[in-house]
């Protein structure tokens, strides 16, 4: 089955030059019409940020999985989410001040279930040779741009296929970053939104273009909030020129619903397999009804 395009009803008017012939050479539309991403894998059943997690995502019939990543003490990358090990292997060990070798010694799956024990924090590079071919990868660096000169050599070392990889991070500085040093591979924005004092949610559409204008972010990734990301919200982006979003993290079909139905590219979420499953039912629903109307 091919996999649905990173791509929205408008082309964004900032970013890299070669930004429409990049969305023309992404995969055709799916039937969905929803871009499905495994959150640290199938985190829902397997420890997140695992290699267990990415199989079961597979398993699952993800488009993608997300993974995080930070820079040990000795310039590795790896794949986790928090800036220490604490609550994924039971000790404290910060990442930036702890070579790899360490880090692999410490268990990250039994804390989820004995099952998992002896599951480890996988690097970068065995992260990569986890996706099967023919599907996506979605990059979150979770550091600042010091970490973009490191995944350049990992990039240039390891065989993928640059339009199958989407790389999104919180700092705008790191996005901006990954986008002059890889002009080629599409990069979001993250955003969550936090409801201020007046009892008005920030940041605004106005302020979240001008962050990803100023990244030359392709597009940007919101925290999915039904009572902030509206149809007028999303208008907002579009006239400012963002022309495509994903939303995380999304684990309820009839919110995904709504997100679709908002144009967002893709839904990312700790539940891939029910996602997915209730997508694909509304497509099946909807081709049943045009073909009776007929």
């Amino acid at each position: 089955m091919m996999l649905p395009p990173f791509r929205s009803n408008q082309q964004p008017r900032f970013g890299v030059a070669s930004m429409a012939g990049l969305g023309l050479a992404l995969a055709a539309t799916t039937t969905y019409g929803q871009f499905i991403t495994a959150h640290r894998g199938a985190s829902h059943a397997a420890p997140e940020n695992t290699l267990a997690a990415f199989r079961l995502a597979w398993e699952e019939q993800a488009d993608a999985i997300e993974a995080d990543f930070h820079l040990t003490a000795d310039r590795q990358i790896i794949c986790i989410h928090d800036r220490d090990t604490e609550r994924v292997a039971g000790v404290r060990r910060v990442v930036a001040d702890t070579p790899l070798a360490e880090l692999r010694t410490l268990d990250a799956g039994r804390w989820l279930d004995e099952r998992f024990t002896g599951e480890r924090l996988p690097t970068f590079a065995e992260v990569l040779a986890a996706v099967p071919a023919g599907k996506r990868f979605v990059v979150e660096l979770k550091t600042g741009p010091e970490i973009v000169p490191v995944l350049a050599e990992e990039l240039a070392r390891l065989p993928y296929d640059r339009e199958r990889l989407l790389i999104i991070s919180f700092k705008a500085d790191t996005i901006a970053a990954c986008k002059q040093r890889f002009p080629e591979i599409r990069a979001h924005w993250l955003s969550s939104f936090k409801e201020q004092d007046d009892g008005r949610w920030g940041p605004t559409a106005d302020a979240i273009a001008a962050t990803a204008r100023a990244c030359r972010a392709d597009g940007v990734g919101l925290r999915g909030e039904r009572g902030v990301v509206d149809r007028d919200f999303i208008a907002s982006l579009r006239e400012q020129g963002v022309g495509e979003f994903h939303v995380w993290t999304i684990d309820d079909p009839e919110d995904a619903r709504f997100f679709r139905d908002l144009g967002a590219i893709g839904v990312t979420t700790n539940k891939p397999g029910l996602i997915r499953r209730s997508l694909v039912g509304d497509s099946a629903t909807a081709v049943d009804g045009q073909r009776e109307a007929r």
